[in-house]
């Protein structure tokens, strides 16, 4: 077996890409969380979030990046970041978001997240002419934790529909030096 090697994703990543996702959610957030979604909210956002349409969509975005970590043919972990999107109202197009960042049950303690979340940084930073942005679930300790150590900051909430349940998540910011000309 090979180390996964963190690349761009490719159009033809859309069905692998779509399957981790859905499963790598289930078990964050079903199983590990115990999240109680009811069955058709959940299949609902499970379908519009990572149908092959959607995930080639964000692949295929001129404005985001998405990498996945590849081993030897399988996903193993995707992050995507892009224009911000969160409702809070300091938020711009203009500062980036990490929107999602996701590693498989199987593939934990690899060191993938910690890869992928410091390539998203640089990424977001070059971008941004503002601060760095997050939406992660309240719930999500071990994640806010992850964050904060890299200089996130709570500065909101809102309601996130999985169907029509909503997930209360908690809006995270990190200001980043401003450079000559505008851009971070």
């Amino acid at each position: 077996m090979t180390d996964a090697v963190i690349r761009l994703a490719r159009p033809d990543d859309a069905d692998s890409l779509g399957v981790l996702g859905r499963q790598t959610f289930v078990d964050t957030f079903v199983t590990g969380f115990g999240i109680p979604y009811p069955a058709a909210d959940l299949e609902a956002f499970l379908d519009a979030s990572f149908a092959p349409e959607a995930s080639l969509k964000r692949i295929v975005d001129p404005d985001c990046a998405l990498w996945v970590a590849d081993r030897d043919g399988e996903l193993l972990a995707f992050a995507n970041v892009g224009p911000c999107t969160l409702p809070h109202p300091e938020a711009r197009p203009s500062h980036m978001e990490l929107r999602r960042l996701y590693v498989a049950k199987a593939a934990q303690g690899l060191g993938l997240g910690t890869k992928l979340l410091a390539l998203s940084l640089d990424w977001m930073q070059a971008r941004s002419d503002g601060p760095l942005w997050i939406g992660v679930w309240s719930g999500n300790e071990k994640a806010r934790r992850l964050y904060a150590a890299h200089g996130f900051e709570k500065a909101g909430e809102y309601d996130y529909p999985v169907g029509a349940w909503m997930d209360r998540e908690f809006i995270l910011r990190r200001e980043t030096k401003r450079q000559p000309g505008g851009k971070s």
